[in-house]
């Protein structure tokens, strides 16, 4: 395998040198214009006439051995304001056709050669387009052209690591050009998006093409953003081509066959071939491609935006908070336009997630973002629905969100459930119906979620204080409420909910689960009537965004950060469903069951719970975290 890139985002040329698009003067139609002109220069066709003396070659050669006389009359006849309409055209035209040999030299092979033609060949790119703005976007084309590395499977290991020199290079020339036409980064960012090899090209040329885009989004800062954006839309098209399944599948089968190798003695086993598998199987870099050829793609440019972030965010080792800030900004507009709508993508919101680790601020204010997503009915209701699989995926996947966000998170919700279902109370739509009360569906199951991850968490330390503050949450309510979450949550979230309000007495669900079991769930309701429609288990089309990460190189990254979820068997989920002895609580306080609390409370029928909510569920939702 070729040798990894180097992450050197920044090139030889400091950002300083090259001026931003902000500080042109230059408008868009400006730019049409110059297009407009570029393209009718080159597609215009040549006009007959007669030709006067030498041509241009053969005064430039005559020139270049001392004869000057036919220069200096050519510089006569162009200057004179006297000169015939036939003479301009003639000498037009042969200049043309000496203009067509800068295509030629566009397309000289200029890389992998010695210092000295490199450096040349940058200060002829810097005076074309300088003294010939025409040229702008050949010039930068041909840079474009470079950055997928022209990496062929016969390539020696030895081209291959010139690579990082020849993209030093590139770049440098593209902040040379930006010195004398400031609105290169206008220009060349249409460049970048026609060029993008991705899907047609292997692998290692996504990677060096990614690379190179990212490290121009540190020197043209105007650019960053619209380069991250383009970056993931690509990723998530992969991202939804390749399900999780699908991953996982490839990858148990891989292991089954190398398996069965392995089990089973060849015939004709030779030495050679026994050290080369045996190498292959110590070789470090293969134990981290994925089977599936798609995760492969998916998993190599996930693991080089990741660093990149990194990289971006920490100067020596140092958190640069205003760096965070301007990162954030960008990634969190590119997760409303592309990654919230986008269903059952499965790794590329990892990136917001990986970003939220910096600090946790940017934790906060993501949940934040989601939260008013969430609540505000004048957004869709699919997008209040993700907003909600969001936040709970988030604070029960998150390992460094503390207790206490959790907590403020949990009342937030639980608290909009309330409000939710006593303004209910009095209307015409208190019934089951995934399509009416989507959002609130969706709320709950976060809850749930959350509650079965952090459950142990909450509940540490001071018992008596863990179950008081779950019982204040009012649980009982919102599962006996004629909405019935329980019926529309996902089974398997239900089933650890129940048993776990059940150990702890919070809530018993049993029996409307029985009672929900009973019934066929219809997918939509049907306005005009009539039987329901064939039971659905998912009526909410529930995904979890923050799911394990199955990518093995960017798991690297998320690993540290990442709450994994430790299964129980049938066994352990059956005695989890049988009540903790009271004398474990009443070790904790006893005064805790003998008078202040009764869990009796908990276990009245659907109906009693349906009255007015607690005064605590009463007050206006906050709205800021």
């Amino acid at each position: 395998m070729a040798a990894p890139l180097l992450h050197t985002w920044l090139p030889g040329v400091t950002a300083a040198s090259a001026s931003t698009v902000n500080t042109l003067g230059m408008s868009r139609t400006g730019i049409s214009n110059m297009l407009a002109l570029e393209n009718d220069f080159f597609n215009s066709p040549p006009r007959k006439t007669v030709q006067f003396g030498g041509t241009v070659t053969e005064i430039l050669l005559k020139y270049k051995k001392g004869e000057t006389n036919d220069f200096e009359l050519l510089k006569n006849q162009l200057l004179d304001p006297d000169i015939k309409d036939d003479q301009i055209i003639n000498w037009l035209l042969e200049f043309r056709s000496s203009i067509q040999l800068i295509s030629i030299l566009l397309r000289l092979p200029w890389l992998n050669r010695s210092q000295t033609v490199v450096e040349e060949y940058l200060a002829f790119l810097g005076n074309l387009v300088s003294a010939q703005t025409v040229f702008l976007r050949p010039c930068l084309s041909m840079i474009a052209s470079h950055f997928e590395g022209d990496i062929d499977v016969s390539d020696s290991d030895d081209e291959d690591d010139n690579l990082p020199a020849n993209f030093d290079a590139c770049h440098r020339v593209l902040q040379i050009i930006a010195r004398y036409v400031p609105s290169t980064p206008w220009f060349l960012m249409p460049i970048l998006v026609e060029k993008i090899p991705f899907v047609r090209k292997s692998e290692r040329t996504l990677e060096c093409y990614v690379h190179n885009l990212l490290r121009i989004s540190v020197y043209f800062p105007t650019l960053r953003h619209e380069i991250l954006e383009l970056m993931i839309e690509k990723l998530l098209k992969l991202d939804v081509s390749a399900s999780r399944q699908d991953i996982e599948d490839a990858e148990e089968t891989a292991a089954q066959t190398c398996g069965g190798t392995d089990s089973t003695e060849g015939l004709f086993n030779m030495d050679q071939d026994e050290e080369t598998e045996h190498e292959t199987r110590a070789d470090p870099e293969r134990l981290d491609q994925m089977v599936h050829p798609v995760a492969e793609c998916l998993d190599i440019l996930m693991s080089l935006l990741l660093s990149y972030m990194k990289d971006v965010c920490y100067v020596d080792g140092k958190a640069d908070n205003s760096k965070m800030k301007d990162l954030y900004r960008n990634l969190i507009n590119i997760f409303d336009k592309h990654l919230l709508p986008t269903h059952a993508s499965c790794h590329v919101q990892f990136l917001m997630f990986y970003l939220c680790s910096f600090k946790l601020g940017f934790a906060e204010a993501f949940l934040e973002h989601l939260w008013k997503k969430l609540q505000d009915p004048s957004n869709p209701a699919i997008i209040r629905q993700a907003a909600g699989n969001y936040i709970g995926s988030f604070l029960a996947r998150a390992k460094f969100i503390p207790l206490i966000t959790v907590k403020s998170c949990l009342d937030l919700l639980v608290n909009w459930l309330h409000i939710y279902l006593h303004d209910q109370d009095s209307g015409t739509k208190a019934f089951c119906d995934v399509a009416l009360h989507g959002p609130f569906y969706s709320a709950c199951q976060a809850v749930f979620y959350t509650f079965v991850f952090r459950h142990k968490q909450l509940l540490s330390g001071n018992l008596k204080e863990g179950l008081q503050y779950l019982q204040s949450l009012n649980f009982e309510r919102i599962v006996m409420s004629q909405l019935n979450p329980l019926k529309i949550c996902l089974p398997s979230v239900v089933n650890f909910f129940a048993a776990i309000t059940n150990k702890y007495q919070l809530i018993f669900c049993y029996t409307i689960i029985k009672r929900n079991n009973r019934q066929m769930l219809p997918a939509i309701r049907s306005t005009s009537g009539g039987d329901s429609v064939q039971t659905c288990t998912n009526p909410l089309d529930t995904f979890f965004p923050f799911d394990p990460c199955v990518l093995k190189q960017s798991k690297k990254f998320i690993d540290p950060i990442y709450q994994i979820w430790e299964d129980m068997s049938a066994e352990e989920l059956q005695e989890f469903k049988k009540p903790i002895k009271k004398e474990i609580m009443e070790d904790e306080d006893d005064d805790f069951l003998k008078g202040e609390v009764s869990f009796d409370t908990h276990f009245r029928s659907p109906s009693s719970s349906m009255g007015s909510p607690p005064l605590l569920y009463m007050q206006p939702i906050v709205t800021e975290m």
